[in-house]
């Protein structure tokens, strides 16, 4: 059983930053890919990022490309997600994930976070 943490979410102004982080536990965190999705108020809960387990292979949605960037710290049981030129239609809660493979679904990912809220004020 692995227990997923997610800190770091805040208000920010719009073009400002953040970085998200998600601290692991009680598995082995090594082996797992790691995601990071988000839901907004009426909306269905979306991809943003996903890296493998030994950080070498990553993958973004559309609409973060270039903006956000996930990364991981073994050694630490952290996933990270830096995000940075923040929109207003970021605004969301956050949530990281962990899979057996790496995978842009959410139906591929076994444990899941309680989310942190991003709010990107216009």
């Amino acid at each position: 059983q692995v227990q997923l943490v997610e800190s770091g979410g805040g208000l920010v102004q719009a073009g400002g930053s953040l970085r998200l982080s998600c601290a692991a536990s009680g598995g082995t965190f090594r082996r797992n890919a790691m995601g990071w999705f988000r839901q907004a108020p009426g909306k269905e809960r979306e991809f943003v990022a996903t890296i493998s387990a030994g950080g070498l292979t990553t993958y973004y949605a559309e609409y973060v490309q270039g903006r956000f960037t996930i990364s991981r710290d073994n050694a630490k049981n952290t996933v990270y997600l830096q995000m940075n030129s923040l929109k207003p239609e970021d605004t969301a809660v956050y949530y990281c994930a962990a899979a057996r493979s790496i995978a842009g679904r959410d139906s591929n990912y076994d444990f899941w976070g309680q989310g942190t809220q991003v709010t990107v004020s216009s």
